[in-house]
């Protein structure tokens, strides 16, 4: 059971998801159709979404901040700003500028995500870290789903596609929410207590390490996984509307009916990783549903579309128990940056996908047959995770972490 703390903090950081995953969904739900009007190649909207990828780095000094100034204080901070700067693409002068703003944009957001990820996993005990990361997923999925489910204004013209930026100027209604209810974490409060305090200053949370394996092992699983979802999520829309024929509105059915069930394995995912452990359900959920995802690419009719609602339902499952992973596993006085740092390696490692399948399909190779080649990635994962991860399940923070056992929880 949540207590009363814990069930604000989740309302709070579930709001906080929504602008976060709206930022980081919006210039690749789009990125098609601003191509259309700006004559961009296929191999040119992959290098374009790898540009905007490469942005990441600028999550790693907001990262560090975090775990010097405070969550909560980055947290406002990326929540104002984020949104803001995505907004700036509804006034692209030419292809170039809206790949500048989502670059900076979307790595803000992408940053925001992390602090809200590391916050509830500082905040909520060993039997529910995976449960809240799912809650906060699902509310993720609603914002990423605000810019899904625009895309029909991206079909009024070739310039409507810019009205779906606009929208995220409201979002500062929810940074407002944030910036007067959102506490601080207990375990940073108490780490900060330490580390200002002449007498504690030697204390051995405040002078923890990252492990070098951990975080070696995170980063090489989070590249593999990414470099398939990011090729996935990029060109999906390019190969319904162009090998498929869909038009706007049935890419934003395709991506509603499909997507939408997934919250449901989010809360199975959760709850089942919490119970039962993370590492099972890692291991078959994720190359299962590459290979379902990979289908979807080399199909059609109901076999397409059954085979991306189940893949999707799959990766939901094994969400939460992946994603409590990149925190359990790291000391509070630095665990946003080597969160940071495995997101940094995904991405840029998955930029290389986006690139590499952009090229491949550009001469013509299938996307169904780009797709099955990434699929690889994830099913190499499964037997990392197998093998080398440890079970983080009703284990405390402290007891992963034991440079952190003296912190005091309030």
């Amino acid at each position: 059971m949540l207590t009363g703390r814990q069930k604000k903090v989740l309302i709070l950081l579930s709001l906080a998801s929504l602008p976060s995953a709206f930022t980081n969904t919006v210039f690749t739900q789009t990125v098609a159709y601003a191509s259309d009007e700006f004559g961009v190649s296929a191999q040119g909207q992959g290098f374009a979404a790898a540009i905007v990828r490469w942005g990441v780095i600028i999550s790693l000094p907001c990262a560090a901040l975090a775990d010097r100034i405070g969550r909560r204080r980055m947290i406002i901070f990326t929540i104002w700003v984020a949104p803001l700067i995505t907004s700036l693409g509804a006034f692209s002068p030419n292809f170039a500028f809206l790949v500048a703003t989502q670059a900076i944009g979307r790595p803000l957001g992408l940053a925001l995500s992390i602090f809200i990820v590391v916050f509830a996993t500082e905040e909520m005990s060993q039997d529910n870290r995976a449960m809240a990361l799912s809650v906060l997923a699902i509310a993720a999925g609603f914002g990423a789903g605000t810019a899904v489910s625009a895309i029909p204004l991206a079909g009024i013209s070739i310039s409507s596609w810019r009205y779906i930026y606009l929208i995220g100027l409201a979002w500062m209604i929810v940074a407002a929410i944030i910036t007067k209810y959102l506490p601080e974490t207990q375990r940073f409060e108490s780490l900060h207590e330490r580390a200002i305090n002449p007498t504690l200053h030697d204390d051995a949370a405040v002078h923890a390490h990252i492990v070098p394996k951990r975080l070696a092992l995170q980063m090489t699983t989070a590249v593999l996984v990414n470099v398939f979802i990011a090729a996935a999520s990029v060109f999906q829309i390019r190969y319904l509307k162009d090998v498929r024929g869909y038009s706007a509105g049935g890419v934003t059915l395709f991506t509603l009916v499909t997507a939408t069930p997934a919250s449901l394995g989010l809360l199975l995912g959760g709850r089942i990783a919490d119970q039962s452990g993370r590492k099972k359900l890692a291991v078959v959920m994720i190359p299962l549903g590459a290979a379902l995802l990979a289908m979807s690419f080399g199909t059609r009719g109901i076999t397409m579309w059954v085979s991306a609602l189940v893949g999707a339902f799959a990766f939901a499952l094994a969400y939460p128990a992946m994603a409590v992973f990149r925190s359990e596993l790291f000391p509070t006085a630095h665990r946003n940056i080597a969160s940071a740092l495995i997101t940094t390696a995904s991405l840029i490692g998955g930029s290389a996908g986006l690139i590499g399948c952009g090229t491949l399909i550009n001469r013509g190779v299938s996307y169904g047959t780009v797709m099955a080649f990434l699929a690889i990635g994830p099913a190499l994962v499964a037997v990392l995770v197998f093998v080398m991860y440890p079970e983080t399940a009703h284990r405390r923070l402290e007891e992963l972490n034991p440079s952190d056992e003296l912190l005091k929880q309030k």
